[in-house]
Parts: C-alpha cells; sequence; structure tokens
C-alpha cells in the first residue's frame, strides 16, 4: 500500500552500501510469492539448526511511519507481556532480542506493570549488556498500574511524571521512544493527561506518546486538548487485533489515522495462542492459559464462543497449509494487511516460536483475504457502507 514508503533515491553508490550495512530496516517491497524462502540472520549456531530455521525469513523488515509521525518502525515488534520477568528466564529473554535485533526488528515494547516491573529490569539489562548503539532501536513503555497506592496508579501528572521516572530507572536509559498511556483515567481531566505527556517530552524522558485501549472518541479528545492549548497530541493507539477482535482496528483507527494521523500498533495477533492451535485438545501444562493469574485465558478457551473460533481456527489452519506456510504466519500477515496498522507486537516463550514468527508471507492476495472473511464471517462494515 501507500503507507509503505520506499527509501529516497538519489543516494550515491558509497551511501548506499554504508546504509544497507548499517540500517536495520530496509524499505523495499518487491513483492515476493508465497513460496520464496528468505535468509534468516542466526548467529547463534545452536539456533542454526532449530526446526523453525526452514520459515522464511526476511534478512532485514519493512520499516513504516508510525502513524504519520515521522518515527520508523519495523512492521514487526517483540512485546514482553507475560514472558520477560515472568514466564521464561533471562537467558531466553536475552536470545529472544538477539535474534530479534538481528532480524531488523527494532521496536521493544514493555510496561510498568508487566511482571511488577521485572520485565523492564529484564529489558534494560539486555540493552546494557548488548551495548547496542541507543539510537538504532526503539522503546516503548506504558504508564498506569504502578503500585498499591492511590497515587502509584492512574494518569494524574504525578503518576505520569513519576511513573516514567521509575520506568526510565527500571530499563537504565535516558529516555523510552514512546510513553503510552495504558488505558484512559476517568478521574484525570483530559487537559492533566495532555499536559503531563507534553512535559515528560518536553523533559527529554519520551520523544512520543500514545495511547493504549482508548477509545476512538477518547483519542479525539486528547488530540483536541492538544490543539487547543498548543500541546503535543498523541501519535498512535496500542489496540488488541486479531480474527476475532476487528471492529475497532478495522474501522475506527483508520478514520483516526486519516484525520488526525494516529497510527495503530497491535497487540495479540495469534489470540493469546489460541489461533495456533495449541488449546484444540485442552489446555497444556506449559501454555498460557495454565498459568497462575490466566484463570480468565482457560475461561475463555473453554467456553461456547472459544469452541466456535477453535473450529474456525482448523479451517484456517487448512488454508494455512494450502499456502505454504504455518497458521501464526498467516495470522500476522493478515494483521499487517490493515490500512493504518503501523507495527504488529508479537508474544513469544522460546526462539522457535519467533523464527516463525519472524517468517511472515511476502503478501497477502485479495482473493486469500477475501476467503478469509467468508470463513471467518465477522468481517465489520465501515460507517460508509452502513449508511449505503
Amino acid at each position: 500500500g501507500g503507507r509503505r514508503q520506499t527509501s529516497r533515491e538519489g543516494r550515491g553508490a558509497g551511501d548506499e552500501k554504508t546504509a544497507s550495512s548499517e540500517v536495520h530496516c530496509k524499505q523495499s517491497m518487491k513483492p515476493t510469492s508465497f513460496s520464496a524462502v528468505h535468509a534468516p540472520v542466526v548467529r547463534n549456531a545452536a539456533l542454526r539448526f532449530s526446526p523453525a530455521y526452514i520459515f522464511q525469513l526476511p534478512t532485514h523488515f519493512v520499516c513504516v511511519n508510525l502513524g504519520k509521525s515521522g518515527l520508523r518502525v519495523s512492521c514487526l515488534g517483540l512485546g514482553t507481556w507475560v514472558t520477560f520477568g515472568s514466564q521464561i528466564s533471562d537467558e531466553m529473554a536475552e536470545n529472544l532480542m538477539t535474534v530479534a535485533y538481528e532480524n531488523g526488528v527494532n521496536l521493544f515494547d514493555t510496561a510498568e506493570v508487566y511482571a511488577s516491573g521485572r520485565a523492564e529490569i529484564t529489558l534494560g539489562n539486555i540493552i546494557k549488556k548488548k551495548g547496542w548503539r541507543r539510537s538504532s532501536f526503539v522503546i516503548t513503555t506504558k504508564i498506569y498500574w504502578g503500585g498499591q497506592a492511590e497515587t502509584e496508579r492512574g494518569l494524574s501528572r504525578k503518576h505520569i511524571i513519576e511513573g516514567l521516572r521509575g520506568s526510565l530507572s527500571r530499563l537504565q536509559l535516558d529516555y523510552v521512544d514512546i510513553v503510552f498511556a495504558n488505558r484512559n483515567d476517568v478521574n484525570s481531566p483530559m487537559e492533566e493527561i495532555v499536559r503531563a505527556m507534553t512535559f515528560v517530552i518536553n523533559q527529554g524522558m519520551a520523544m512520543y506518546w500514545g495511547t493504549s485501549r482508548w477509545s476512538a472518541m477518547e483519542i479525539m479528545e486528547a488530540y483536541s486538548v492538544a490543539r487547543q492549548f498548543n500541546l503535543i497530541p498523541p501519535v498512535c493507539e496500542q489496540a488488541e487485533y486479531h480474527y476475532f477482535q476487528r471492529d475497532k482496528v478495522e474501522v475506527q483507527l483508520p478514520e483516526l489515522y486519516h484525520k488526525i494521523g494516529v497510527g495503530a500498533m497491535t497487540w495479540s495477533p495469534l489470540a493469546c495462542g489460541l489461533i495456533t492451535g495449541k488449546y484444540s485438545d485442552g489446555v497444556p501444562e506449559c501454555s498460557r492459559a495454565a498459568m497462575k493469574g490466566y484463570q480468565w485465558l482457560k475461561e475463555r478457551v473453554n467456553s461456547e464462543e472459544g469452541r466456535r473460533q477453535l473450529a474456525k481456527i482448523k479451517e484456517l489452519h487448512l488454508l494455512a497449509d494450502r499456502l505454504g506456510c504455518t497458521a501464526a504466519q498467516l495470522a500476522i500477515a493478515w494483521c499487517l494487511r490493515s490500512e493504518g496498522v503501523s507495527s504488529v507486537l508479537l508474544g513469544v516463550s522460546n526462539t522457535d516460536q519467533l523464527l516463525e514468527n519472524l517468517g511472515i508471507l511476502s503478501q497477502m492476495t485479495p482473493q486469500t483475504v477475501t476467503e478469509m472473511d467468508a470463513l471467518l464471517g465477522n468481517k465489520p462494515h465501515s460507517k460508509k457502507e452502513s449508511r449505503a
């Protein structure tokens, strides 16, 4: 689509060579077939012979602008919810970040609430150990739930500033690239939220700010307040998006993208693992749904709606087989096809899963999308279509 911009022309041969060796994100969008095989960058010899190594893996991901901001992000990012500081060891977390970074992923997402701050500590320790140039990657964190006290949660000016300082301390960083409001706070006036976000950006603690799980109306209000008082508006909304959660990302967010330039960074492309088929025969012991605190996911899997979704997932697996890819790869490519989606965040617990997820389909044909819509039977209708 037009939103994926190609690299600027007019560089000298020497410049081009330097750029290709130093910049992780390529902007070439030559169409390739589903069967095209890309050579992965796997520096760890032990990983080269893992089963996942055979998947299609682009050596460098396409980078796109986050919404209509100037920030370039890889179309896939690595999330740390559930995994870092909790489900996986610090050694595995380091392996995951290394494989992701070496294959062109430049976006790493966390939050103050993940594993009660341990996810940020783990992420910060890895960044410090690896010694990567700070300018070569994007770190995002989210503020809302910071502690037990009334003043340690929400989006008051006090908690936004103190919460972000706490995050930076745990991350051992001078700044994050994007700070997200990790839900809206009805107890804090919108002007206070926008002023506090503008303040942390002006203080150099963050480059941009965004929203997570906000309604379209709330995002528009934040934008209006920013314009009214000459403050900084949000650039991005983080939203859940997968086969069974479509309305917001496909109907509401494209409208915001065109009107005010807000991009979409989406999470849970595999619906917490449901789409991989791992829950088809019950809940495996080592899965997320079996973990303490994730009873809601187990109930969702075992519900009547969950069983209906699993039936559709089986049909999608057959389609993936026909296309020569895995169900996870198909699901991630499906998410990326949506207008306004800048980046899809991946949650993985081992390198095999990561390598598989990075090996996304090279393209989604309109015929494939139509076939998937018919199979899912839940395509949302835009306002224009409804009026028609």
